[in-house]
């Protein structure tokens, strides 16, 4: 009689069960924006689809008027796509209302612009604490001067954004995008208004905590050396994604 083959080990069987997908930080589909009225109407997005993973960063390049910093404004729920899917750190921003979407910023999404917009009469502390303060962190002011610690700022606590340089201003505009620990940072010209070397400094300090942390980065850069930094790039032109939009950086 014949004997029956060996049966083969179970660790010699393929695992064909397929893992989960964690979900993507951004997920956009068609994603369509007009602004302004009657005949100053413009179409500043249209038909955008995007996913970032988790933890990814992605430089956004483009000509000035082409939608990169409106794009950037729709993700943190600082403006309202007319149509389209918008998933952000797994959650959908339609139909929310203006305070629900302040509050989803404030968990998820910490913001750098290229102006600073720190509160003048306010010391660099205060201004890292607001955040904090308004999502009712009890810790808010310890936090916030661990935070200008960790970007180089222990000594200037007390300072006011006028006693500050540009690059300080920009280091505490940091800070306080990254105090509420979100999950998602976007960047909008965040060296546009800095010299070579304070700009070199501050995309270093910006893309390292992001790596730190493990969040997600949207950059805006018209900067081309600053976006091949990223892990991947995205091209807009007149309100599109080019086909060839997202391609590894070099």
């Amino acid at each position: 009689m014949a004997r029956n083959p060996a049966p083969k080990s179970a660790s010699a069987k393929p695992d064909r069960r397929k893992k989960p997908e964690a979900p993507a930080a951004i997920r956009l589909r068609k994603v369509d924006l007009t602004l302004g009225d009657a005949a100053s109407r413009v179409h500043v997005l249209k038909e955008i689809d995007l996913d970032v993973a988790q933890g990814e960063s992605v430089g956004i390049v483009g000509p000035s008027g082409s939608g990169k910093s409106t794009l950037l404004m729709v993700l943190g729920g600082l403006e309202r796509a007319d149509s389209g899917e918008i998933e952000v750190a797994g959650e959908s921003l339609a139909g929310r209302s203006e305070d629900a979407l302040a509050a989803f910023r404030g968990r998820n999404v910490g913001i750098v612009f290229q102006s600073f917009h720190l509160i003048p009469n306010m010391t660099a502390l205060e201004n890292v604490a607001v955040p904090l303060e308004l999502a009712g962190d009890g810790e808010a002011f310890e936090k916030a001067a661990a935070e200008l610690q960790a970007v180089g700022l222990g000594e200037r606590l007390n300072h006011y954004p006028g006693q500050m340089s540009g690059g300080e201003q920009q280091r505490v505009a940091i800070a306080r995008a990254l105090a509420p620990s979100p999950s998602l940072i976007v960047a909008d010209e965040p060296t546009g208004n800095l010299d070579r070397r304070t700009g070199d400094q501050i995309a270093e300090l910006l893309f390292s905590k992001q790596r730190e942390r493990g969040a997600t980065l949207l950059l805006v850069t018209h900067d081309a050396d600053l976006a091949g930094r990223c892990d991947r790039m995205v091209q807009v032109s007149s309100g599109r994604i080019l086909p060839d939009g997202g391609r590894k950086a070099a």
